[in-house]
C-alpha cells in the first residue's frame, strides 16, 4: 500500500466518516425539531432551536427566548449544518451533487439558478443564504476556500439572526396568537408533521443509507483525495 492510500485509510478517512455521521445526525435532529416545534417552541425554545434552527423556528421563538441564547444557539446550530454540507460538497465533489440530484429528481429551476449564481458570485450567496443546504454544498463543490467560507457564512448567519429577531419582535403578538390558536391541537399537528415528513423521506432514505454506508466503509480513492486537496485551507485546490 502506497503513501497516498495509507493517508486515505488513516486520519482523513476517519474525519470524513465523522462528517458524514454528523450530517446524518443533524438531519435526524432537524426533522424531529421541525416536527415538534408547534408544541415546544413557546415552552422550550432553546431545545427546539438546538434540534432545528430553520428560519420559521428562529422567527417563532423570538417572543419566548432571551437575545443571548437566541444568538448563541441559533448561530452555532446554523453554522454546524453549513460547515458539514460545505465539507461534503468539497470532499465528494460531483458525487455529492449527484446524490442530491438523485434524491430530488430533476433539479428545480431555483436550484439550477443557485448553481449558476455560485459560479458567478458564490461568496454573495453564502452571505445572503447562509442557511441554504444547496448553497453550502455547491460552494464546497466549487472549491470556495475554507478561509473565505467561514467568515462569509458567519456574517450571513449574524445578519439572518438580526433580521429574524427584528421580525419576531415586530410580529410578537401575532406569533403568540397563532400558537395560542393551535395549542389545543398542537400534538395532532406534531403527529401530522411527523407522518408527512417520514412518509416523504422513507423512499429517499432507502436509497441514501446504502450509499452513505458505502462511503463510510470505502472513502474516496487516493486519486480523488489528491484532486480535492488536504482540507479546508490546504492542498492544491485551495485558492
Amino acid at each position: 500500500m502506497g503513501p497516498a492510500a495509507a493517508t486515505i485509510e488513516g486520519p482523513r478517512a476517519a474525519v470524513r466518516r465523522l462528517v458524514l455521521a454528523a450530517g446524518l445526525a443533524l438531519y435526524v435532529a432537524g426533522t424531529i425539531g421541525s416536527s415538534i416545534a408547534p408544541a415546544t417552541i413557546d415552552k422550550h425554545p432553546v431545545t427546539t432551536l438546538l434540534l432545528s434552527s430553520r428560519n420559521r423556528n428562529l422567527f417563532a421563538s423570538v417572543p419566548f427566548i432571551d437575545p443571548l441564547p437566541y444568538a448563541v444557539v441559533g448561530f452555532f446550530r446554523v453554522l454546524a449544518a453549513a460547515v458539514v454540507l460545505y465539507l461534503i460538497g468539497r470532499w465528494y465533489g460531483a458525487k455529492g451533487i449527484g446524490w442530491v440530484e438523485g434524491q430530488v429528481g430533476e433539479l428545480p429551476a431555483t436550484i439550477r439558478w443557485i448553481q449558476r449564481g455560485v459560479d458567478r458570485a458564490g461568496w454573495l450567496l453564502v452571505v445572503l443564504m447562509p442557511g441554504s443546504n444547496i448553497v453550502c454544498l455547491m460552494v464546497g463543490h466549487r472549491k470556495l476556500p475554507g478561509r473565505a467560507f467561514l467568515p462569509l457564512v458567519s456574517v450571513g448567519i449574524a445578519l439572518k439572526l438580526a433580521v429574524l429577531w427584528a421580525g419576531g419582535k415586530l410580529f410578537e403578538d401575532q406569533i403568540k396568537g397563532f400558537l395560542d390558536f393551535i395549542e389545543r391541537y398542537q400534538w395532532w399537528v406534531v403527529i401530522a408533521l411527523f407522518a408527512f415528513t417520514f412518509a416523504q423521506s422513507a423512499g429517499r432514505m432507502r436509497k441514501a443509507v446504502p450509499e452513505v454506508i458505502e462511503e463510510i466503509e470505502r472513502p474516496v480513492e487516493p486519486t480523488d483525495a489528491a484532486r480535492y486537496g488536504a482540507g479546508m485551507d490546504g492542498g492544491p485546490d485551495a485558492k
